[in-house]
């Protein structure tokens, strides 16, 4: 292990794994709370100092005002290897046992150490009748257009129908099915929005990506779910 200065670290640009908003923010306070961890769990780069295992801790750390980082080099890693140990850094092998988190672990300190817990957050959650409508104050800072969703399922299918011997017409019902998969970061989508185009605000409001009122999702047919919520 080395202790060295964060600036001749570099992020690795083929990162599959981030962590956002308030998740993030979450990384951020416990290397504040427990910055031991950072000698016990080292970055590891490659002999150029890509990072190969824990690009956030390295982003928390810059957001931090952190100089140096403590890291361990893996220089004799194949570029198969190193492709293989990204992912594998990020599985979550296994599966945790809730009974003994209830019972054995504070479930407050769980969900400020980044545990999701599956359930609702808190006994307000429950009560469906008091539920106030969101109100997102977006960034005057526009996003990068590849922070708005997570396409990764959808251009798997996408490639998948490509391979079908099937008829166009087939193919392209399934493709426009396919992007029901596609993860969208409503967050950074209301920042886009705010910042873009009069132009593209209409098509986004069309498309049902912002909702600026009650009587827009009415009018644009997206409240009908709303009452069938309600039913259940």
């Amino acid at each position: 292990m080395e202790l060295r200065p964060i600036k001749e670290i570099k992020p690795n640009p083929d990162n599959p794994r981030v962590i956002r908003d308030k998740k993030f923010e979450k990384l951020k306070k416990s290397i504040q709370d427990f910055p031991q961890m950072l000698k016990l769990r080292p970055i590891v780069v490659d002999e150029n100092n890509v990072i190969l295992g824990g690009n956030m801790r390295y982003r928390a750390l810059k957001d931090l005002g952190h100089k140096y980082v403590n890291v361990i080099k893996a220089s004799e890693l194949t570029e198969a290897q190193k492709r293989e140990f990204v992912i594998k850094d990020n599985v979550g092998f296994g599966d945790w046992e809730w009974d003994i988190l209830a019972n054995e672990w504070d479930t407050e300190e769980l969900e400020a150490w980044g545990l999701d817990i599956p359930g609702f957050d808190s006994v307000d959650e429950m009560d469906l009748f008091d539920i106030e409508l969101p109100f997102y104050q977006p960034s005057k800072v526009l996003p990068n257009e590849i922070e708005l969703a997570n396409t990764f399922k959808t251009y798997e299918l996408l490639k998948k129908i490509e391979k079908l011997k099937a008829p166009d017409a087939l193919k392209e019902i399934l493709r426009i099915r396919a992007s029901f998969f596609t993860d969208f970061n409503f967050d950074k989508i209301a920042d886009y929005y705010y910042n873009s185009s009069d132009e593209v605000k209409e098509v986004m409001e069309r498309l049902g990506m912002v909702i600026i009122a009650p009587k827009d999702a009415v009018n644009l047919g997206f409240a009908e779910m709303q009452n069938e919520v309600f039913d259940l």
